[in-house]
């Protein structure tokens, strides 16, 4: 009994944790920043508003990731904010190979990305378009220079093949 409350005890904290990271990472970049760059614009009509779609399935996609992230017992927080893991938590113990990520290693960085463009969609804004394609080229850069080498160093093989089989970004699946 005493081993059961400990481990509720410990899940619990990891959602808050991953909703803490939520809050501070991808809503502020997702969806804070973007609503301030657009400035007094309304949501454009007709076609535009197909940027519902897109930002919603983005959303959908970021939480899917997270409840990957927390079932396999850690956060997103990238290994570089350990002095913040009481805070943020820690990466999960193995890689999450689970849900989405069995299509893209970075299927949260596409669903973010994806919450801004549907947003600069939804208001036609040229402002927040440019700020999408400069938070996917920063997510690009933080994935190769940062966190590819991080995984490579402290997963060995399986990470290696893991690299093989599945697309950084979005694509198909390979063999």
């Amino acid at each position: 009994m005493r081993l059961l409350k400990w481990h509720r005890r410990s899940f619990t904290v990891l959602w808050l944790r991953g909703l803490i990271f939520t809050a501070l990472v991808p809503f502020a970049v997702g969806y804070l920043v973007p609503q301030d760059l657009r400035g007094a614009a309304g949501v454009a009509p007709g076609l535009w508003q197909a940027g519902y779609v897109l930002a919603a399935a983005g959303t959908a996609l970021y939480l899917w990731c997270l409840v990957c992230f927390l079932l396999a017992g850690g956060t997103p927080a990238i290994f570089f904010t350990r002095h913040l893991s009481f805070l943020l938590g820690k990466e999960p113990p193995d890689v999450v190979r689970t849900g989405p990520y069995r299509f893209s290693r970075n299927p949260m960085y596409v669903a973010v990305a994806a919450a801004i463009f549907g947003q600069a969609l939804l208001y036609r804004s040229l402002r927040l378009f440019l700020y999408g394609v400069s938070v996917a080229l920063a997510f690009h850069l933080v994935v190769v220079l940062i966190e590819e080498p991080h995984l490579r160093k402290t997963r060995g093989p399986g990470y290696a093949a893991y690299l093989r089989s599945v697309p950084r970004w979005l694509g198909r699946l390979r063999s």
